[in-house]
């Protein structure tokens, strides 16, 4: 049996191997995420969605403030840091020991969170592209730091986005990135290709398809398309309709390579690991 390599990612001295797939459950303490029903505004709803994080038994929690849905208008720096100061005080009231991420381009939210709250890992949709102290910023708190492909910005990804080679031109992207952190000393990178982000539907699922030829980056992969329009576009559904095509988009990609999902529904991304596992435990003996 071909037995896979540990990869490690240390969260503040914790160190999770994610050559077992690991699921980061979203949190939302916005007004507009595309997906309504992830939407958690006050403290009680905020309780209630990290508990039910907890009991379906997402590994991560990323906790975001900033909607970066296509078109949408962004928060102040001061608006982004007051909805997360109150939304990571009810999760650590709540589940003390999580191990949290954050979902930020800007540095001066990365900072405070890291240590004003103990949070473990920045995921950055705009790479440092959107902030150009992000990079240094992360160095400094030397926590993991999720790498995300974004082309344009939230505003304008969406406006004919266009690659000369889809998969060639965001690894040359992410190697100039990996390039600069590694400079600075940052040690712990996952990549994320960025399904959703400046990408258009059939430019999706040809990412899908060869998400394995990221692999030879040697970082682990996140994937994150959780209820997005690649699965509910293609069917013609409604993001509130699209649990079902998020676990089959979720199963290719961990048979992809994928190593952390991030998603809305914890229980069903965990059942789909476990069946991925089972299957190439069977394939490898």
């Amino acid at each position: 049996m071909n037995v896979k390599k540990p990869h490690f990612i240390n969260f503040g001295g914790s160190l999770m191997d994610v050559s077992i797939p690991r699921v980061m459950g979203i949190l939302n303490v916005t007004p507009d995420s595309f997906y309504s029903g992830s939407r958690t505004q006050t403290s009680t709803q905020i309780v209630e969605r990290v508990e039910q994080l907890r009991n379906e038994g997402a590994d991560i929690i990323d906790i975001g403030a900033c909607s970066t849905r296509p078109g949408s208008e962004q928060p102040t720096i001061d608006e982004e840091i007051n909805r997360l100061r109150m939304g990571l005080k009810v999760v650590r009231d709540v589940w003390p020991e999580a191990i949290l991420s954050v979902d930020t381009y800007r540095s001066k939210v990365a900072q405070m969170c890291v240590e004003e709250y103990g949070v473990a890992m920045v995921n950055d949709i705009a790479a440092g592209q959107m902030d150009e102290d992000m990079f240094p910023t992360i160095a400094r708190l030397g926590v993991p730091y999720v790498l995300m492909h974004m082309q344009g910005t939230p505003e304008t990804m969406q406006q004919n986005p266009h690659y000369d080679n889809l998969l060639k031109d965001i690894c040359l992207f992410f190697a100039e990135r990996i390039n600069r952190l590694r400079q600075l000393g940052v040690k712990d990178i996952i990549l994320d290709p960025g399904f959703g982000f400046g990408k258009t539907l059939e430019q999706n699922y040809q990412l899908l398809a060869n998400l394995h030829g990221m692999r030879f980056m040697e970082l682990p992969i996140l994937f994150g398309a959780s209820r997005k329009s690649m699965a509910w576009k293609l069917l013609n559904i409604t993001p509130e309709e699209a649990l079902n095509g998020t676990t089959a988009l979720n199963t290719i990609a961990l048979m992809n390579g994928a190593n952390i999902l991030r998603v809305h529904d914890v229980k069903e991304a965990r059942e789909a690991i476990k069946i991925v596992e089972k299957l190439i435990e069977n394939q490898n003996i």
